[in-house]
């Protein structure tokens, strides 16, 4: 489905094998932190690289040298983060190919390069729970 360069903590590239999306969520962990597992509710810091299926790098943390920090399984983020992290361990590299239904629907997040029934892949690195 999709190769990613670099190790936890580094900026990732993502390089496209295929053209098409595949339906539904995919969840790939990349490599297994041997942290606490992340459950619903928990505050987390997190480093993520957002591109667009086969498009451009929309939004990464790594660039900006801060973590986002959020709570997850609550709905502060999108539904495929949500889904997607939940259950994962910190110190995980998570790829995570989200589909426009579980991201931003049909409205897309124009002024970010994202149209309306994008598929969003993410790799995240689940850096702590706060």
């Amino acid at each position: 489905m999709l190769n990613v360069e670099q190790p936890f903590g580094e900026k990732p590239t993502i390089d496209f094998k295929e053209d098409t999306a595949p339906a539904g969520l995919q969840v790939q962990v990349l490599s297994e932190g041997d942290g606490d597992i992340v459950e619903a509710g928990d505050q987390i810091a997190a480093h993520y690289l957002g591109q667009v299926w086969n498009g451009n790098v929309f939004d990464n943390s790594f660039d900006r040298g801060q973590p986002l920090v959020f709570q997850v399984g609550v709905g502060m983020v999108i539904r495929g983060w949500d889904d997607g992290l939940v259950g994962q361990r910190v110190g995980s590299r998570v790829l995570l190919s989200i589909p426009s239904e579980l991201g931003y629907g049909d409205r897309g997040v124009p002024q970010a390069g994202i149209k309306g029934g994008d598929t969003l892949v993410f790799v995240t690195d689940i850096l702590g729970k706060l």
